[in-house]
């Protein structure tokens, strides 16, 4: 339920972004903005206020149904600065409120980003505005410049938590893993900063993930 938590906007543009949504919506959550929907949301902000363009093939596959997929794709591949920006705008909103979760919790062995949007905008998350956000804390930020980040690239991680629960439930100790579950490039690829820079790799061992 921690994506219904209140929408805290730090520059100009996302008070903006609060301010439109507060109008459509009342209250505005972090779900209005870091979820499918949410792309969609300040993609619609951006072309209410006039910032960037929007090309003609875009604004044609748009006409049958705002669709975030489309967007994303529009934003990843540059075909419309709209799309850049808003892609760019909801990396940058993620990046600050994995921040915002990593001192609330102190998280200090590390931050996993799960679900399905993290691997597609990948890419993105390895650029400098995910870390700039997501170290962006005033006095906080040395602590913050210690924690790792990662994004579960395998798709089945919640089945097998699952799965491992219920093992520890029944009293054993661990979970035989398939060859393909045990491959490191499954898990995951880590986002770690050193001088302000990105660097990514994929380093965990599955073996990681059992007792």
């Amino acid at each position: 339920m921690g994506g219904y938590v209140d929408f805290q906007p730090q520059s100009e543009i996302e008070i903006e972004l609060l301010l439109f949504l507060r109008q459509k919506f009342g209250h505005v959550s972090y779900e209005r903005v870091l979820s499918e929907p949410g792309l969609v949301n300040i993609f619609e902000f951006l072309r209410a206020t006039g910032r960037g363009e929007e090309s003609p093939a875009l604004t044609a596959e748009l006409a049958s149904g705002m669709s975030a997929e489309t967007i994303s794709a529009a934003g990843l591949a540059g075909t419309s600065s709209r799309a850049v920006q808003a892609v760019e705008l909801f990396v940058t909103l993620y990046g600050a409120e994995a921040g915002n979760l990593a001192l609330k919790m102190k998280a200090t062995r590390g931050v996993l980003i799960g679900g399905g949007i993290a691997p597609k905008l990948i890419t993105k998350l390895r650029e400098p505005r995910f870390l700039a956000a997501f170290l962006d804390k005033g006095r906080m930020s040395p602590l913050l410049k210690h924690i790792s980040i990662r994004v579960i690239l395998n798709d089945q991680c919640a089945l097998l938590g699952a799965a491992l629960y219920a093992a520890l439930e029944a009293g054993l100790s661990r979970i035989p893993l398939s060859p393909s579950l045990r491959t490191r490039d499954n898990w995951h690829s880590r986002t770690s900063h050193r001088n302000s820079t990105v660097t990514n790799s994929a380093t965990a061992p599955a073996d990681d993930a059992t007792p």
